[in-house]
């Protein structure tokens, strides 16, 4: 499990993506949740606006992240 911290109070779904090397740009993440099953905390999100506050558990795929502040 990889650990991403942050320096605010949360961060967006398609900003994990970003920082992750997931997409490249903020537009592919739409795409990127259509095509790919994102769990936050066990429950399946599609939106890529999803607020991650320090402890959400992230995962996609087989790759798993947990938030940090």
């Amino acid at each position: 499990m990889e650990t991403i911290k942050i320096d605010t109070d949360f961060i967006t779904l398609g900003q994990l993506l970003k920082i992750t090397d997931l997409i490249n740009t903020g537009g592919e993440a739409k795409y990127f949740l259509l095509e790919n099953k994102v769990y936050l905390n066990d429950v399946l999100e599609n939106r890529r606006g999803k607020k991650l506050y320090p402890g959400d558990k992230i995962k996609i795929n087989h790759l798993k992240f947990v938030i940090s502040k």
